[in-house]
């Protein structure tokens, strides 16, 4: 009677073990481009399709590897298939809203920021964004500038960013952002030449000698060398519509060489354009 319990106890201890192991066994995630996850395991990746099985089930699905944005193995791994439809589909949702509310409305979008040739990365777009907003938000007249934290929401949330903005029309983004016009532009600058300076001061410090009537001392100096880094900054800036019209567009080098020359250019485009009011 003893080896029968025992033999009962064991066999419980071996079936806990093994339902602890199967809840805390990790599974495979699939994110579907149309939003959808699956979570189970994934027995094959073929050349088209997808051999998986939900968790706790035993029956094998194919899975079309073109209806997959990205699957999260359980090991953490991530390997992305497809983008997902829901982004496009959340822009056009929005843009379909129409043109209600939209007059006389201003959004300035994030400014490519190139330094020879290179990505000056996300704070120098949003840094020049912000100088842009600051001057028309001094010159738009009767017009309203939208602030650039509701335009930078309003485009992650339309899946809308620097590395797909050229998917979208112009006329897509302005009702995206609700916006009658939008302000776009990029600024390149390549490092030049370095100019040096270099300031000094002599000094001669005297003292009598009596035996001779003559002044003897010495002489000391100092001197400073300085140097700065030299830019060429061209601006291009353009001007769109919510009828996905070009109003404005215009490229200038600016006159300065210092790597804030930009700010200067900025003024000088904004001025002529046809939204900007003194």
């Amino acid at each position: 009677m003893k080896f029968i319990l025992s033999l009962a106890v064991l066999f419980a201890i071996q079936m806990t073990s093994v339902s602890f192991g199967q809840l805390t066994q990790k599974n495979d995630v699939i994110l579907k481009t149309s939003g959808d996850e699956l979570t189970g395991k994934i027995q094959e990746i073929g050349d088209t399709e997808i051999k998986f099985v939900y968790a706790g089930e035993t029956l094998v699905y194919s899975i079309k590897k073109s209806d997959i944005a990205k699957i999260t193995f359980a090991s953490g791994r991530i390997e992305m298939f497809n983008s997902p439809k829901s982004n496009s589909a959340k822009a056009d949702s929005i843009a379909k809203s129409g043109l209600e509310a939209h007059q006389n409305k201003i959004a300035i979008l994030p400014f490519s920021y190139l330094v020879n040739k290179q990505d000056a990365g996300q704070e120098m777009t949003y840094k020049v964004q912000n100088e842009v907003f600051n001057i028309m938000n001094q010159h738009s007249g009767y017009m309203t500038v939208q602030p650039t934290s509701t335009t930078n929401a309003l485009l992650l949330k339309a899946g809308i960013t620097g590395a797909n903005v050229r998917s979208f029309t112009m006329g897509e983004i302005c009702n995206v952002l609700g916006v009658e016009y939008v302000i776009q532009g990029t600024i390149t600058q390549d490092l030049t030449s370095v100019s040096s300076s270099t300031s000094g001061s002599t000094t001669y410090n005297t003292k009598g000698n009596t035996s001779s009537n003559r002044s003897v001392g010495t002489v000391s100096g100092a001197s400073s060398s300085y140097s700065s880094q030299n830019y060429t900054t061209n601006v291009t800036m353009a001007i769109y519509t919510d009828k996905g019209e070009t109003i404005f567009s215009q490229d200038h080098q600016s006159f300065w060489s210092s790597d804030d020359a930009y700010k200067t250019t900025l003024n000088y485009l904004l001025k002529r354009t046809p939204i900007y009011q003194k």
